[in-house]
Parts: structure tokens; C-alpha cells; sequence
């Protein structure tokens, strides 16, 4: 009976590397995503020059202005969510298979993967998560027409919002006032 224990504990133990199908299709994707963001960044820097051309006047300028700001807000989102992605591959794989001894030597992993737990890791996506989150407040906000107060209103109490998230997200690390003291 102990043997038959032994073998379905082995067996349960060797099950966990099946997260390594979450850790490749995430850092697939993520490169994927930083393929997409850095295409997007191209064709930016490749029609900005377009800005300086005196055939843009008045309002064709401020819609080259706003689009091209738009679509630096959208490589941005890209960015952040490839990010996400590599996070969380780096994440699962140092929860559940192994510690990077590539990554111990160097200092930026002491930024990146100190992950010790799903909770870390969670709070860890739950951060870059916000930043997209705002990064797409910021591009809504740019679109948007403000035909009446109570738009602007609206987009005051969004940043109001974002704001308390953000407070709310530094103090839950401990960075407030009293454990400071």
C-alpha cells in the first residue's frame, strides 16, 4: 500500500508540469505582443514627419495630432499587456517547476521575479493589469467629445477613480504614512 502511495505522489508531483504548456503559450504570446507593439511603434516613427508638412493645416494638423497620439496610447497598451504575458510565464514557472538560477545572479531579477507565492504573482499581474486599464482610460479620454459638463464630469470622476486605485494599490504594498513610521 505504501508503494502504491509513493507512485500516485510521484506521479501528482510530476502532474505540475503541465503548467509548462501556460509558461510557452504565454511567452509565445507575449513575444507575439511585443511583435505587434514594436510593428505599431514603426509605422508611427515612419508617418510622423508627416506632422511637419505645410499642407497640414488647422483642423487635418490637430487630427494627425490626436490620431497619431492614439495610436502611441495603443502601442503603449501593447507593450504593457506583452509585459503581462512574460510576467506571468516567469511567474508560473518559478511557482511551479523552478527558480531561474540564470535570473539569481542578476540584479534586475531581484525587480522582476520575486514571486514567492500565487499572491504575489496576482498582485504582480493586478499592477500591470491597472496600467493598461489607464492607458485605455487615457486613449477613451482623448477620443472623447465633451458636448455638455456633464462630460466632463464624467472624465473628472474617472481620473478621480484612477486616482483612488492607484492609492489604494501603494498603500495595500504598505507605502503609507503609518508604515513608514
Amino acid at each position: 500500500m505504501k508503494q502504491l502511495e509513493i507512485l500516485f505522489e510521484k506521479f501528482l508531483w510530476g502532474s505540475r508540469l503541465v503548467v509548462l504548456a501556460a509558461v510557452i503559450a504565454s511567452l509565445l504570446m507575449s513575444f507575439a505582443m511585443f511583435f505587434v507593439a514594436a510593428v505599431d511603434a514603426w509605422n508611427v516613427l515612419v508617418h510622423i514627419f508627416e506632422y511637419a508638412s505645410p499642407s497640414l493645416q488647422g483642423d487635418a494638423r490637430s487630427v494627425f495630432r490626436s490620431t497619431t497620439v492614439a495610436h502611441v496610447v495603443e502601442m503603449l497598451d501593447g507593450f504593457l499587456l506583452a509585459t503581462v504575458l512574460l510576467i506571468f510565464a516567469l511567474g508560473l514557472y518559478e511557482l511551479f517547476i523552478s527558480k531561474i538560477d540564470v535570473a539569481m545572479g542578476e540584479k534586475v531579477s531581484g525587480n522582476v521575479l520575486v514571486i514567492s507565492s500565487l499572491d504575489d504573482l496576482k498582485s504582480r499581474l493586478a499592477k500591470v493589469i491597472l496600467m493598461i486599464l489607464i492607458v485605455k482610460f487615457f486613449e477613451h479620454a482623448i477620443a472623447m467629445q465633451f458636448e455638455s459638463p456633464l462630460s466632463l464630469i464624467y472624465l473628472a470622476g474617472g481620473i478621480a477613480l484612477i486616482g483612488l486605485a492607484l492609492y489604494l494599490t501603494h498603500a495595500s504594498e504598505g507605502h503609507d504614512k503609518s508604515a513608514q513610521k
